[in-house]
């Protein structure tokens, strides 16, 4: 991921990427694109302000189970 933001502001500032550029930046976002959905907020830019409504959201998923009876906390 290194350079990733240079690359991308390149074409930006009126460059053209060369082939072998191309092909950094299309493995680079491949690579983003298979991060967990729980770490994108912390990638985006003011994206620590959204650990509350991610720490809700999971919570909610959380008592969601207990309520079916399928936490495995329960059978410890």
């Amino acid at each position: 991921m290194r350079g990733l933001m240079p690359l991308l502001m390149k074409h930006r500032n009126g460059e053209r990427w060369s082939e072998e550029e191309r092909a950094v930046l299309l493995r680079d976002l491949r690579a983003l694109s298979n991060l967990s959905p729980y770490l994108v907020p912390l990638v985006m830019p003011g994206g620590v302000l959204l650990l509350p409504v991610l720490a809700w959201w999971l919570d909610r998923r959380h008592h969601r189970r207990v309520a079916a009876g399928a936490d495995p906390a329960d059978k410890a």
